[in-house]
């Protein structure tokens, strides 16, 4: 079959790998029919996390089952199914608490020895506890909606229930890749009175309004406090959402968190993370909450609304290419002509 590998930083290849194969009796083979390229791919595409040569790609997928192990019980051939982008048993202490994310026998899509989600088809461990069933009859312009769930919509609410976000609440998004920009939709979700986003980029600004932000401001981290104190008669936003990963991004959701805030963060940590300042969290009673979002959990509280159009993702997705074109779709997202790159099977 093929599929989506990478080969040191800019080399991304889609080729012949072995097939996709059902391995366990708990395993379910998925024929993907959509896939997208994740803003923390790019990190391995620019050199910044490491890879093995020849490594698969790709973590957000959804697709029909081929087949099922002997020991699957709630899935079958043909279904159409989304994939979170985490694999767990369902059984242990913490899967049953709601973190999928901290299972000890968890997996990642593309790690060593895995099937990345940018290929032609993938297998599934644990298939009962990992996959999503979705409605048969779901038209096909609603998938890049529903695929959103696999990760970065699940992330965005993450960040806004990490962040304390409810009917009421003043919230600030800093980030305008595309998990901020859902989590602008997702404090808009909860209710939140006012949304303000820390932009950088005019086109994703206009997404951003959009989907329910109230101000969007192109700014440099070294003036978004000072927005900030604009914004809310000089305190500061009681919810925070850090959607980027970086200490710069951090050292600004601190800057503009007020007294007794929260912080919810859900950029994936890269580089140097020396933006949490202890001491300002001490003086100031911050709350940093948040991490690695448990997308099995979210997708069937978000799903409903994903299907009625309550919820619509969708416009993140602005580039779509087939696999062969896969290696173009990275091109587009690092140089910015692309927010989000859609893969169509």
């Amino acid at each position: 079959m093929r599929a989506t590998t990478i080969h040191g930083p800019g080399d991304i290849r889609v080729e012949q790998v072995p097939d996709a194969a059902l391995r366990s009796a708990t395993d379910a083979l998925v024929r993907v029919t959509h896939a997208c390229v994740c803003g923390s791919d790019l990190w391995a595409y620019r050199g910044q996390v490491p890879r093995l040569p020849g490594q698969r790609i790709g973590h957000e997928f959804a697709g029909v089952i081929e087949d099922v192990g002997a020991e699957v019980r709630t899935l079958r051939r043909g279904d159409r199914v989304l994939a979170p982008f985490v694999w767990a048993d369902g059984t242990c202490a913490n899967c049953q608490e709601g973190l999928p994310t901290s299972c000890p026998r968890k997996g990642f899509w593309g790690d060593p020895g895995a099937d990345g989600g940018q290929g032609e088809a993938v297998t599934v461990p644990f298939a009962d506890a990992t996959l999503v069933a979705l409605p048969p009859a779901l038209d096909d312009d609603q998938m890049p909606a529903v695929l959103s769930l696999s990760d970065v919509m699940c992330t965005g609410h993450h960040g806004a229930v990490s962040a304390g976000v409810q009917a009421g609440s003043d919230v600030v998004v800093i980030g305008d890749g595309a998990v901020g920009l859902c989590a602008v939709l997702a404090a808009r979700r909860l209710g939140a009175a006012r949304i303000a986003v820390f932009a950088h980029h005019r086109s994703r600004a206009r997404v951003a309004r959009r989907f329910g932000a109230d101000f969007v401001i192109l700014a440099e981290a070294a003036s978004v406090a000072e927005h900030a104190r604009e914004l809310t008669d000089g305190r500061g936003f009681p919810s925070v959402i850090e959607a980027v990963g970086t200490a710069d991004a951090m050292a600004a959701a601190m800057a503009v968190a007020a007294p007794g805030g929260r912080i919810g963060f859900v950029g994936v940590p890269h580089g140097s993370q020396s933006g949490v300042n202890l001491r300002a969290m001490f003086d100031r009673n911050l709350t940093l909450a948040g991490g690695i979002t448990p997308a099995r959990t979210y997708i069937p509280q978000l799903l409903p609304d994903v299907l009625s159009g309550a919820l619509d993702p969708a416009p993140i997705f602005d580039l779509t290419v087939g696999l062969v074109d896969v290696p173009d779709g990275y091109a587009a997202m690092d140089d910015r002509r692309a927010l989000k790159t859609l893969i169509r099977m």
